[in-house]
């Protein structure tokens, strides 16, 4: 397969995680839960990963794991900033630019510098509406998203 093929094929199973975790409510709790999960398993996996959670412009969960460094916590800053401008996860924006045969850099209108289209980053959202983000960096793009993926539906499952 190509890699627009690829992509093409991912991005139904990335969309339709972002429609079924979604959450009755969400706060600081929460976020506290699902950022020390990720901690857990971080420390149980030795990945060198940066974590964070915020609302809006409030951060209000950060950890760095043994072997993360402060580029991971620059590469949250820019996957956060797509998931805010897509209101979509950051790996499913990459995916869909491929699946279309772009490039998110260069056909974006964002500046790579500020904006990045990579796996980690996560829209939270209650009641369909966007309340923050939530996101790892340190792994290969779709070992970032799969983490913060599985943590955030454990959760989900956890307050059905």
């Amino acid at each position: 397969m190509t890699d627009a093929s690829e992509a093409a094929a991912l991005l139904p199973l990335l969309l339709e995680q972002e429609r079924l975790i979604q959450f009755d409510s969400f706060d600081v709790g929460d976020a506290w839960a699902v950022g020390s999960r990720l901690v857990e398993l971080g420390n149980l996996r030795r990945h060198p990963i940066a974590i964070s959670i915020m609302f809006g412009d409030q951060r209000v969960f950060h950890a760095a794991l043994p072997g993360a460094c402060a580029d991971n916590d620059a590469w949250l800053e820019n996957k956060f900033r797509v998931v805010r401008r897509f209101a979509s996860s950051s790996f499913a924006v990459g995916t869909r630019f491929r699946a279309n045969s772009r490039d998110f850099r260069t056909e974006s209108n964002l500046d790579p510098g500020t904006h990045a289209a990579h796996g980690g980053a996560f829209p939270l959202r209650v009641r369909g509406s966007l309340i923050g983000v939530a996101g790892v960096s340190g792994l290969p793009q779709r070992d970032d998203h799969d983490l913060i993926v599985e943590v955030l539906n454990e959760h989900h499952r956890s307050q059905s």
